[in-house]
This record gives structure tokens, C-alpha cells and sequence, in this order.
């Protein structure tokens, strides 16, 4: 089925090549520019950043989607693609590295279709306008005031007035699609809020340090409703996969008008 895959894409690519519509970049300097846009040394990270799986030479349509899915790999060969960056990609830390069971299927699959596999993890959270808690932030309203934790991860904003836990809970489900999970002093007027994006859940000491009044972020675990409750903030679990889907649309968009080349957002949604 791969081969099958490969030659009718091949066959497409070359007739695309012919019209001469759209651009196109090699998978170098697009990774490389990538790299260095979001300055991928400054990180210590939990997997590697930037190509992680390569395929051919040239790019002309580029895939996002916010995870290397099996269903995302295939929306992206179908759709002809000739890369595909994700936020959430391959060779975790402490993971077992053997390419076996759905590891081997998943590269299988890139590699079947000669589809490479861009990723960024942390530069893509903290990028200050591309990153997954900028574009939260511009969804939301919220105007960065500061940033603070570990690589500035956490976000600030002063609201212009006072709002309440089922008013922002309201206006995160309208936002993200997804209503949200809110513990803590529900009935605190929030002045202050603070926010990161994805599984930060663990980041609430540094939001209540920071004197928010009411942290979003994307996951919760069971002991952030006691902190929550006891050091008297909100918490907001908004959605792990809901707040992460607007960084890796803001880079494909932005790597799209740098260098010409075609760009499509994929969503496999995930309720986490």
C-alpha cells in the first residue's frame, strides 16, 4: 500500500511540477530556518527539535497538525504533502527506543511515503508570537503583560476589569470549542490571569507566585484541585490538544509566506 502511495504521489508531484503553480524549499533550509526562528539551542528539551524523520529532498506542501498521528500521517499523504510539523512528535525521553508495534507503524508510514517529520515541542510553546501561549493569549484577549517559570513558559495578563470563573470558563469553550474544567475559589473575581498551554498543570505553584488570580492550562491532575482549592485561585483544565492548536498553525502560516510553499492544518481531535 505504501509503494502504491509513493508512485501515485510521485505521479502527482511531477504534474504539479510541470504546471509550475506554488514554491517550493529544500527540507534543509526549511528546517534550518525553522531552527534558528525558534531558536532551538536556547532548549533543553524532552525529544529531539526540529527534522526528526526525513523524506524527500524538496517541499512544496507543507501539513500541520498538533500530533504525529497514524490519522494524521495518512490526512497528510492523502493530501500529497511533503512534510508534516507537529508539536508532539517522536523519541520522547525514557521512552523505549526499539522501533516495534506502533512506533515501527507510525514510521512505516513516513517513511513509506517519503514524508518528513518536522517537530517542535518547548520553542514552539514560548515563541513570543508564533508559540502555543502567544496564540492563545491573541485567541483569548488576553494582552502578555510578563512571563515567568522555567524557559518563560508561564504567561500574564491584567484584564481590563474584573471577570468571573464561569465568564472566562464560558469564554474559553466558546474560544477552543472544548468547555473547560474549573476548580478552585470559584468565586474569585479574577483581575489577574496566568497561563500555559498543554500539560502544565504542575506550573500552578508558579502561577499563584506570580499573584494570578486564576491559572489556564491544558490538563489537571488529581492534586491540582486541592492546591487550587487551598491556595484560593481558579484552575481552568481548558484542554490539553484544545490549547496547543494554535502554535503549530502560526508556524506552518509563517513558513508558508517565507518561502511560497503550500500550507494545510490537520485537526484529529483529542477530548485530553
Amino acid at each position: 500500500m505504501d509503494r502504491k502511495v509513493g508512485t501515485t504521489r510521485g505521479r502527482t508531484k511531477a504534474a504539479r511540477r510541470r504546471s509550475g503553480n506554488g514554491g517550493e524549499v529544500s527540507l534543509q533550509n526549511l528546517a534550518n530556518y525553522a531552527d534558528a526562528l525558534l531558536d532551538v539551542p536556547r532548549f533543553s528539551d524532552y525529544c529531539p527539535n526540529g527534522l526528526q524523520v526525513e523524506g524527500r529532498p524538496r517541499v512544496r506542501r507543507l501539513v500541520s497538525a498538533v500530533t504525529a498521528s497514524v490519522a494524521v500521517i495518512d490526512q497528510a499523504l492523502a493530501a500529497e504533502a511533503d512534510a508534516l510539523l507537529v508539536h508532539h512528535g517522536y523519541f520522547w525521553r525514557g521512552e523505549d527506543p526499539r522501533i516495534v508495534g506502533i512506533r515501527r507503524h507510525r514510521l512505516a508510514r513516513l517513511i513509506g511515503g517519503d514524508l518528513s517529520l518536522i517537530a517542535y515541542h518547548l520553542p514552539l510553546d514560548v515563541h513570543p508570537t508564533l508559540g502555543n501561549n502567544a496564540r492563545l493569549g491573541a485567541l483569548m484577549g488576553w494582552k502578555i503583560a510578563g512571563r515567568s517559570g522555567p524557559t518563560d513558559l508561564i504567561c500574564h495578563a491584567d484584564l481590563p476589569r474584573p471577570r468571573t470563573a464561569p465568564g472566562i470558563g464560558a469564554l474559553l469553550a466558546a474560544r477552543l470549542g472544548r468547555a473547560p474544567l474549573v476548580v478552585g475559589a470559584l468565586e474569585r473575581p479574577i483581575r489577574r490571569i496566568a497561563w500555559c498551554t498543554g500539560a502544565a498543570q504542575d506550573m500552578l505553584d508558579a502561577a499563584i507566585a506570580a499573584g494570578a488570580d486564576a491559572f489556564v492550562s491544558g490538563e489537571i491532575a488529581e492534586r491540582t484541585t486541592h492546591l487550587a482549592r487551598e491556595a484560593g485561585i481558579v484552575y481552568f483544565a481548558a484542554g490539553h490538544h484544545a490549547t496547543e492548536r494554535g502554535g503549530v498553525q502560526a508556524l506552518g502560516e509563517a513558513l508558508a509566506r517565507r518561502f511560497g510553499i503550500e500550507h494545510r492544518f490537520v485537526d484529529d481531535d483529542n477530548p485530553v
